[in-house]
This record gives structure tokens, sequence and C-alpha cells, in this order.
């Protein structure tokens, strides 16, 4: 019982010893630190991985400490936490190893990958958060530890994005906090429970805890990026390649997205929070974002940025699939979880091969380079494709099961709006995709047409590979025990909707 009840902390102390040691490390002592990154990311996954099965069949891992006065600091390990944790540890050992090729050579690696290492584990900890303070906390952290990766070219560009980031960021941990406070002080709890904990709470107490759902939907909103808090996430892509790829597939928007389910499930309960009339509002906002994201994302022609304003519209499907309230439309959110997080994950590698490679940042010079890196963007196609909805992709599984959900809840108009998504998803994917593989490059790199087999360094390749071959497989395979659709079935099942 001691072992169970030290695993979620083992798991925290994965990636924070580490890092704690990697912020010591000269910048020469690259074998050492390398060691560490993977040692941290293996033996993290590992122990995740121990944890699964034992979830799966009903147990739960919990470590709690006492903290405040009837308040304590508790992790678990549920089936939602699973799922976001397996998926950041996961993801951080295909990042790690990319991060370590792209940055050979350059400069403070010690404290890019002490931060790195930090960032995780307050994603760690916000998966396994077992009341709303401790989310708190692990949040806030989040927001602080990114904030040196965003600056760390050092530019007055990247300087410039982190102060927006911040300037967003600060303002919505406060918002949070005084919903937590204001609900602790209605409640006299914050603990989560699988159904919510509010639906004894006196009728004359609802106005408040309406407005403190929006409170925390509206903190949480600045990371998960919905429209208007969404500004900081465009201007944060002057950051390296693998922070653009941590804070898109991993860490900050799935961190607001996950507090965004929390909050519905796990504080309010899906049935009471619909009675209360704030998950309509939530889905029309949600909508709204989605339709932006993709408009905005039309007109960029920087690569990244492109693919920052199309994150803005796919993590809200997450907040969509989660305030349409019904079990299929649950489904497709959650599940969107993860399937965003492998393909936003491969087209940020695909981005960043060609930013090192071939020093390629803008559409506009991306003409007939897929005669070049042909693996490289045979990875970022599947990655589009994805977004776009093409099966057997993972993102086709995504929007098919929203679907199903609006209309299992009579909620029709959310068909449209993700046929509208779709067809912009396609406006700003497919251009580019024609341009790499049909039309001829008239780039300086095409000067030289004597191209090594190697079309850039492994390390940035493999990682590439591996993230678009699990997008295809968790389509292909998703009926299949353990995959993410069959995983967020038993949540869904036996968590939300008993």
């Amino acid at each position: 019982m001691i072992w169970q009840s030290s695993l979620p902390l083992l798991v925290l102390c994965s990636s924070l010893l580490p890092g704690l040691i990697i912020f010591a490390l000269p910048e020469s002592s690259v074998r050492i630190r390398t060691t560490l990154n993977l040692f941290g990311a293996v033996t993290k996954l590992a122990l995740v991985a121990w944890m699964v099965w034992d979830v799966y069949q009903g147990h739960q891992f919990e470590t709690r400490l006492q903290f405040l006065p009837n308040l304590d600091f508790t992790l678990q390990m549920g089936p939602l936490s699973v799922l976001f944790v397996t998926l950041s540890a996961l993801l951080w050992l295909v990042t790690t190893i990319y991060a370590i090729g792209y940055l050979e050579g350059s400069p403070h690696r010690s404290r890019f990958f002490g931060f790195f290492s930090l960032c995780v584990t307050a994603t760690a900890g916000v998966a396994m958060a077992g009341n709303l303070l401790t989310f708190l906390l692990f949040y806030e952290m989040l927001t602080l530890v990114t904030y040196p990766l965003v600056v760390h070219r050092g530019t007055e560009a990247a300087r410039q994005a982190g102060h927006t980031y911040l300037r967003y960021t600060l303002p919505g941990g406060v918002l949070l906090l005084i919903g937590t406070v204001w609900l602790y002080t209605v409640t006299g709890t914050l603990e989560f429970t699988s159904r919510g904990f509010l639906q004894t709470v006196d009728e004359s107490q609802h106005p408040a805890l309406i407005a403190i759902f929006f409170l925390l939907v509206m903190g949480f909103g600045v990371k998960a990026a919905l429209i208007p808090l969404h500004g900081w996430l465009p201007q944060a892509m002057v950051a390296p390649a693998p922070v653009s790829a941590l804070l898109h597939a991993v860490a900050v928007v799935k961190a607001g997205a996950f507090g965004v389910i929390r909050i519905v499930y796990d504080v309010y309960g899906a049935e009471f929070a619909s009675q209360l009339g704030v998950t309509q509002p939530l889905a029309i906002l949600a909508a709204i974002t989605i339709l932006y994201g993709s408009l905005r994302a039309l007109f960029q022609d920087d690569l990244k940025r492109r693919l920052a304003y199309s994150t803005i519209s796919q993590v809200s499907y997450i907040t969509l699939g989660v305030a349409i309230v019904g079990p299929i439309a649950t489904i497709g959110g959650l599940v969107h979880l993860v399937h965003q997080g492998l393909m936003k994950i491969t087209l940020f590698f695909c981005a960043g091969n060609l930013a090192e490679t071939l020093g390629i940042h803008k559409i506009s010079e991306m003409r007939g380079v897929g005669k070049r890196m042909p693996l490289t963007m045979a990875a970022f196609t599947v990655g589009a494709l994805g977004m776009i909805g093409i099966p057997p992709i993972a993102g086709f599984i995504s929007k098919w099961y929203l679907g199903l959900g609006a209309l299992e809840v009579g909620q029709s108009w959310v068909v449209l709006v993700l046929i509208a998504s779709t067809l912009l998803n396609a406006a700003y994917f497919l251009p580019v995709l024609y341009i790499v593989w049909f039309c001829e490059p008239d780039h300086p790199w095409c000067e030289n047409r004597h191209f090594d087999n190697s079309e850039t360094n492994w390390t940035l390749l493999l990682p590439a590979l591996a993230t678009a071959g699990m997008a295809v497989a968790a389509g292909l395979l998703a009926s299949l025990p353990y995959t993410p659709l069959e995983w967020v079935r038993f949540i869904t099942h036996n968590q939300f909707y008993q």
C-alpha cells in the first residue's frame, strides 16, 4: 500500500529530479545531460505504464499530504488522470529526443532542459491533481516554468512574446484563484468526484455557482485559447520548435482544456452544469473559437503561426465535446485531447525540420520541398489530413463522435459547425500540400540538387515519423483495447455517465 501511495509522487520526481540536476550542469556536459533527459522520460513512461493496468481494473493510486486546514495536497491516478498523464509522458519522451537534436550546439541547453523537465513535471501534476487546490498549484507552476522556454532565444521578439504570455496567463491565474476561494466558501470542499460535488448545494447558491463557473472557465480559457483570450498563442511561436510542440500538444493549451474538463465533470457534474444553464454558452463560445481560429489560419503565410491558429480551433473541439453534455459527444471531446496532440506535435516537428535544415519558415517558401524532404513532408501530410478529418487518421474519429454526440442530444447546429470547420481546415492545409508535392522548387536550397540520402538529422526525423504513425494507428486501430478511443469510452461509461 505504501508503494501504491508513492507512485504518483514518483511520477512527478521522475522529471523533477533530473531537471534540477540538469540546471547545475555545465554546457559541455552533453552526455550527462542527454542521459538524464532520456532516463527521466523513460522512467516516467514506465511508471505510468505500470499503473495503467491496475487503474483499468478499478484500482486508484493516491498520495495525500496535509497542506492547509481541511485542504490536502492530493495526487490521484484514476482513468481520466491516466489518459492525460500517459499522453504527456509519451510525447515528452518523443519531444526530448527531438529537442536533443534540434538544440545541438546551441547555447543555454542546461537552462532549457531544466525548465523543459519542470514543465513536464507541472503537466503531470495537473493531470494527477485530486482536488482543485492541487490543480491550481501545478497550473500556476506551469505558467512560470514555460515562460523561460518561450523567451529562450533571448531576442527582442522572444521577450515581447514572453511578456504577452504573462499578460494573459497571470490574470487568468487570478481569476482561477478568486473562483477557487469563492467555491470553497460556498461548498467547504474542493475535492474532485466522478459526478461533481455541487448537486447538494442549496438552491439559493445557484447564482453564485454560475458566476464561479464562468470565473473558472475564463481562467482556464486563457491557456485553452478560447476567444477572446487566445492572443498570446500566435505570439509564442517565436520559441524553438520543441517548445512550440510542447505548448500545443502536451502542456499549456492541453492543461487549459483539461481544466475545463475537470470543472464540467469533476466539480459541477455535466448534468448539474447543464441544469444551471452554463454549458450552452460554453458550447457556443467553443464553436465561435473553432471557426475564428480556422479563418485566421487561412491568411497566415508563416507556417508556425498558421499552425498556432489551427491549434486555437482544434483545441476548442475538446471544449465543444464537453459542453454538449452527452456520452457520445464526451467521447469525441476527450479522445481529441489525445488525437490532436499526436497530429499537432507531428506538424510542429515537421515545421522545425524545415526551419532547422533548410531555413524555411513561410508557406510561400515551401514550393517543391517534398522533393527535398519526402519523409518529413509525408509526416506533415499525415498530420494535415488528420486535422481535416480524413479517415483513417485519428482526427476523423474525433469529429465523427462529436457529430454523432451532437445529434444524440438534439444539438444539430454543432454538425454545421463541424462541416464548416472541416472545409476551412481543408482550405488552409490542402494548398500547402499542393505546393509541397506538385510545384517546382524556387528556393535557394534547390540550387544544389545533389541531395544527401539523409534529409535531416535522424533525431529530428524519427520523432515526426513516430508521432505520424501513432496518429494513423490511433485511427486505424481505434476499436482495439487500450487505444485512446477505448480508454475514453471506459472513462465516459464508468466515471461520467454511470
